[in-house]
């Protein structure tokens, strides 16, 4: 059986990356049958839209997405395409593990961090207008609905990877009503789970405590425009944007993606560090149940940091992305070898 997937290959050094991943994907054995489909400029350019009516039908047929990173405009143009795509199909879940790759050099080693980021309302949805000319509204709009929603997944997720604590990010302490209900909602999913510890910390204090000391939190939850600062602020600890991975998490459909930029200017050159997108693809392949072959993937990806060998010039090495690529199959191939030839003593 094949596994439908919806690939957006992205623009600026999307394609090269997400072409990486789509051969280590290959690699592992597993069959895929890849519909690529553009959006941002690119799919303007062809459809004359930003999200083409075909790549929508694409994720209604898969329910299941592998995306590049997009250029989204800074304060003009269209609005972004994460967002609308999160909007669409109701991916209301930002995961976002945080975890160290070997002889990347961090302030931090060993960090292990959940983050989990409600993804559809509060003011990073998008929702505001002119007033009047000089004055702009931005709407942040807070449910009990969705904020129980993330509450419960994150509290699912830590009872079932085992995890101690989850702790609610929060500005409650201003915002009473808004994220004063976020709080409500939170600490009412947590009697449902007494085994975990629960905690509530105020926004810029988080920043300040994870920059001091990341390890006294484990998962955090929080409403979307506080997710997207902290996890890229935790992003920090294991080396920047370009090693994190992030999963969009809905009932129906899921989309996994790189969450760094496009970098125009090394477009092309072959030059691109893919280890954001192929960690994403690891996240999909454990959403599909495919947990060996993520496994097997994880292995290959660290023994490639580890060996440093085929690593990219953003980490110090020469690589080119293919050739980081051919190294992560590489290893897979040579640890399939050995699990055949180990079986086949035992025989």
């Amino acid at each position: 059986m094949a596994y439908k997937i919806t690939l957006i290959p992205g623009d600026g050094i999307g394609p090269e990356v997400t072409q990486a991943t789509v051969r280590i994907l290959e690699a592992t054995g597993l069959k895929f049958d890849w519909e690529i489909f553009q959006a941002g400029v690119e799919a303007f350019e062809k459809y004359h839209e930003y999200i083409p009516k075909e790549l929508i039908e694409s994720i209604e047929r898969t329910r299941i997405g592998l995306k590049g990173p997009v250029t989204t405009p800074v304060g003009e143009g269209f609005a972004s395409i994460n967002v609308a795509l999160r909007k669409k199909f109701e991916l209301y879940a930002n995961f976002r593990p945080i975890r160290n790759l070997p002889h990347i050099p961090t302030r931090y080693p060993d960090v292990d961090l959940i983050i989990v980021r409600e993804n559809t309302e509060s003011l990073y949805s998008g929702i505001e207008h002119e007033v009047v000319p000089g004055v702009v509204e931005s709407l942040k709009i807070i449910t009990a609905k969705a904020s129980t929603r993330i509450a419960r997944f994150a509290f699912a997720y830590a009872r079932k990877n085992h995890r101690k604590k989850v702790h609610a990010i929060h500005k409650a302490n201003i915002m009473k009503l808004s994220d004063g209900l976020f709080l409500r909602c939170s600490r009412n999913v947590s009697k449902e789970y007494p085994e975990i510890t629960y905690g509530e910390h105020i926004v810029d204090n988080t920043c300040m405590q994870l920059v001091m000391n990341p390890y006294q939190y484990d998962v955090l939850v929080m409403e979307n425009l506080y997710g997207d600062i902290i996890s890229d602020l935790c992003a920090a600890f294991v080396g920047g944007l370009g090693f994190v991975p992030s999963a969009n998490l809905g009932d129906q459909c899921a989309i996994f993606e790189a969450v760094h930029g496009s970098a125009p200017d090394i477009a092309g050159k072959n030059m691109a560090n893919p280890t954001a997108v192929i960690r994403s693809a690891q996240l999909m392949l454990r959403h599909l149940g495919e947990h060996d072959a993520a496994a097997r993937i994880h292995d290959a990806l660290e023994k490639v940091y580890r060996t440093r060998d085929k690593l990219t010039r953003d980490v110090g090495g020469k690589a080119a992305t293919s050739e980081f690529a051919d190294s992560v199959i590489q290893y897979m191939e040579s640890a399939a070898d050995m699990r055949t030839a180990a079986e086949s003593s035992h025989a």
